[in-house]
């Protein structure tokens, strides 16, 4: 899943990115409206989260901006405006919720979470490929009951194919689906990555590549022979 954080305090935008990335979100941040905007409309974000008060273009105007062109997905608004009348020009604007600065980041990773799951298509909590379990509420892989330690980056893709279980992703669409926008892998980093996913899986006694190459295509899971 991918967040754009909108804030131009870098000292509160660091430790909301830590707890975000710590819960194996993709994080995005932008310092003004004017780049929030333009990162919005060259990637696909599965929640805004948004300040008002902000250089160039405030959090309400692009919030407004957003909904016009279409973006459907979940926006929050954090600000130090909390009268009745902030929160509400910020819901009518078209954000999904309204946190009042100081917050507490716990709570807030917990608005996160949960609109994420208001507006997702993927609402399993348990992902299964025959004897390959993932609990994605706690991060949690085993393989016949043994725990399997993942790179975040191995559990991120992981994850990524067992929710689209039938469909192949290029490297250029993995790119866009699994990382910020300002640490685009190279190709090589890629297949070592999905390498070290396979490596440790079988290392567990998982004899069948969970993830096939398909060439001239990329990558899928691989169908499982119940």
């Amino acid at each position: 899943m991918k967040v754009l954080i909108v804030e131009d305090d870098l000292r509160i935008a660091k430790p909301i990115t830590e707890d975000l990335e710590h819960q194996q979100l993709i994080v995005d941040h932008a310092v003004d409206g004017e780049e929030a905007w333009q990162l919005c409309m060259a990637n696909e974000y599965d929640l805004v989260l948004l300040d008002v008060m902000l250089p160039k273009l405030n959090g309400i105007e692009l919030c407004r901006r957003l909904r016009q062109n279409g973006y459907s997905k979940s926006i929050l608004i954090i600000t130090a405006r909390g009268d009745k009348n902030e929160k509400i020009l910020g819901l009518d604007s078209g954000a999904d919720d309204y946190v009042v600065k100081p917050f507490d980041l716990d709570e807030l990773g917990a608005r996160v979470r949960a609109l994420i799951r208001r507006n997702s298509d993927h609402r399993q909590s348990i992902l299964q490929w025959g004897e390959l379990i993932v609990d994605v509420r706690r991060c949690f892989v085993s393989y016949r009951e043994q725990q399997v330690e993942l790179t975040p980056t191995e559990y991120r893709l992981l994850v990524h194919f067992l929710r689209h279980p039938d469909k192949a992703f290029s490297q250029h669409e993995l790119i866009e689906k699994l990382w910020s926008f300002d640490m685009t892998p190279t190709d090589s980093v890629i297949k070592a990555h999905i390498k070290g996913l396979r490596k440790k899986l079988r290392s567990i006694g998982c004899t069948n590549d969970v993830i096939e190459t398909v060439y001239g295509m990329g990558y899928r899971l691989r169908p499982h022979a119940e």
